[in-house]
């Protein structure tokens, strides 16, 4: 079997560091792995699997040549200059940053939905990977959407922390211990209060009143699923660690009842539903840590308009939201594109 040369673009950051933590685990074939990171990270240390130690390298003094294909998440303006540097040097890029995603001419990619999109890395050789919140819910909707095609979508968003990376989640646990010591609450990451409060901004504000968060869940579907689905959504961060979560309701073209998409949930890659009417019936982010699975419960018809449901999904947003993401595109890009 082939190995390859890997290299993990902001390695010191929670999703670079989740990153080298999924290739080790699905055991990726490869021959050699770089950690990469600002001028600042560089010279640290980060693990790769059990037993080996990668010291960073400064990204901006690297040389792709040789590399053969390059997972990076350290910020859109970060891609945007390095990117396209390493794709000119014959590496693919699977891009977990904003910069590249509405791109025509970069293929968003969420494996369990439009793996086919795949083959048009090859334009720019790079791939970019969905927003957390968008991967999730369209690994949920897409066996619904074959069988009675989507319409229309309104979701709102339990974003955790870890979202908005390491300070973040830094950031909540500092401002809860103040509270139960009485000391002052600082904010630096947030511009309100995130323990035992929830903030209804995730990304700036743009001209229509929607945040940047909020557009991305729309443009995106629409590119991954189908240009005409619409897409209505309420982004809001919450005081959980890790995973996302989201309350869905989603109008057919066609009927579909919730036991027909349980059914079909059931069967669809990438998904575990957990949907019971009872107290422990459902899944929430705190039973979803460390897990790859997108889960669904509370499957639900909507009895206010016809063919339509509604839906609990949740899932850890720096595994299937990101890091394992890219895996599985690499894990696709080796199997027919790189042979």
């Amino acid at each position: 079997m082939r190995k390859y040369k890997v290299a993990v673009v902001g390695a010191t950051g929670a999703v670079g560091q989740e990153m080298l933590k999924t290739v080790a685990e699905r055991k990726f074939p490869v021959s050699e792995m770089i950690a990469l990171a600002s001028s600042k990270s560089a010279g640290g240390q980060v693990s790769f699997g059990e037993d080996e130690v990668l010291r960073v390298q400064d990204l901006a003094k690297f040389d792709f040549k040789g590399v053969d294909i390059c997972l990076s998440s350290a910020g859109a303006s970060v891609s945007a200059e390095f990117a396209p540097r390493a794709a000119a040097a014959g590496c693919v890029v699977i891009d977990n940053t904003s910069h590249f995603r509405m791109d025509p001419d970069v293929p968003l990619v969420v494996p369990e939905v439009n793996p086919e999109a795949i083959a048009g890395y090859k334009k720019k050789n790079i791939i970019a990977n969905p927003n957390c919140s968008t991967i999730q819910m369209v690994v949920a909707l897409k066996p619904l959407h074959d069988i009675a095609t989507i319409k229309r979508i309104v979701v709102a968003t339990y974003q955790a922390v870890s979202g908005a990376g390491r300070e973040a989640m830094d950031e909540l646990f500092t401002q809860t211990r103040a509270i139960f010591v009485n000391d002052a609450l600082v904010k630096e990451q947030f511009h309100k209060q995130i323990a035992f409060n929830v903030i209804p901004q995730i990304d700036t504000f743009m001209e229509d009143g929607c945040t940047k968060e909020e557009w991305k869940m729309v443009v995106e579907t629409k590119k991954i699923l189908a240009p005409a689905i619409k897409v209505s959504a309420t982004c809001v961060r919450v005081p959980v660690f890790i995973c996302h979560s989201e309350a869905v309701n989603v109008e057919f073209e066609k009927p579909i009842s919730a036991i027909e998409a349980r059914n079909a949930l059931k069967k669809a890659p990438g998904v575990t539903v957990i949907d019971h009417l009872h107290e422990d019936g459902f899944i929430t982010p705190a039973e979803c840590v460390g897990e790859d699975a997108v889960f669904v419960s509370r499957i639900r018809d909507d009895m206010s308009m016809e063919n339509c449901l509604s839906m609990w999904i949740v899932s850890d947003n720096l595994r299937k939201g990101a890091a394992l993401n890219a895996v599985q595109i690499a894990e696709e890009l080796i199997k027919k594109y790189l042979k």
